[in-house]
């Protein structure tokens, strides 16, 4: 029998309409308009007060007081409930800290509950499988030999890597962090957005580092302003002319003489760099 659903096309992960959020009257995200397929890598990039965390926070239905309509897989996520979010989605931001001594255990556990049925959550979930699962994602970011370790203790870069095997337990459908490379060494910058990329799930994050952008994204969102100004592959995007426009400076944009992607070099910010960008 002929497969007559072969052909349709999938549910976009995400789609983004109208999107725009004032606060006190100033503007920090302005008609923004994205769809991003499933099992997508999608980098968002541009400079400081670009709109970069905004928009990841309003995906991620941290801020609501935006006009404009987003939709997870299909829903709105106006209508879902805070729970129904995090079975959808799982949201790295760029610091977090907490009041309580807590160990890596209790924080990568976090990430089981949205899954767990409510009157689970006083500890009587616990089980063989969820010891697994949280000893697995601890290994996969190269902190299982701290995993009773408190929390507060850790690096910058440490607790980064914690948030984000709280976020592998989670088993979301899609995956958002807001600047995963910060605080973190050249190494784990890598490894960090390698793992990403391999986890079955769609992959949304921001970053300064356009050379990383390009090498472990398949779409690259350039913001500048609150708009997006460019949207599509490192080739259509990560253009001289785009770059020099949004950053303000003169730049070399070429293919990485080592790995996949673009090798970018910007012009030292001197007077007649600055001349040249204008």
């Amino acid at each position: 029998m002929e497969n007559i659903l072969a052909d349709q096309p999938l549910q976009a992960a995400l789609e983004v309409q109208n999107l725009t959020w004032n606060v006190a009257e100033q503007n920090i995200l302005t008609d923004i308009n994205l769809s991003i397929e499933q099992g997508a890598r999608v980098a968002i990039i541009g400079p400081n007060g670009a709109g970069k965390t905004s928009l990841l926070k309003c995906i991620a239905g941290l801020q609501k007081d935006f006009t404009g309509d987003i939709n997870i897989g299909g829903e709105p996520i106006s209508s879902l409930s805070t729970r129904q979010i995090a079975q959808r989605l799982a949201y790295v931001s760029q610091h977090q800290s907490t009041p309580f001594d807590l160990t890596v255990n209790d924080i990568v556990r976090m990430g089981l509950l949205a899954n767990k049925p409510l009157l689970a959550l006083n500890g009587a979930f616990d089980d063989s499988h969820d010891d697994q699962h949280i000893a697995e994602s601890l290994q996969l970011v190269g902190l299982k030999h701290k995993r009773w370790h408190s929390f507060n203790t850790l690096s910058g870069g440490e607790q980064q890597r914690v948030l984000i095997a709280r976020s592998v337990v989670q088993s979301p459908k899609l995956l958002i962090m807001d600047e995963p490379t910060n605080h973190l060494d050249i190494y784990y910058q890598h490894q960090i957005l390698a793992l990403a990329n391999e986890l079955d799930l769609t992959l949304i994050f921001s970053i300064h580092n356009l050379e990383l952008a390009s090498q472990y994204a398949n779409t690259l969102v350039l913001l500048n302003e609150g708009k997006i100004v460019a949207k599509g592959n490192a080739d259509s995007v990560l253009t001289s002319n785009l770059l020099e426009q949004v950053f303000k400076l003169p730049c070399l944009v070429e293919s990485h003489p080592i790995n996949p992607g673009k090798r970018i070099t910007f012009a030292a910010n001197t007077p007649d760099a600055a001349r040249k960008a204008q």
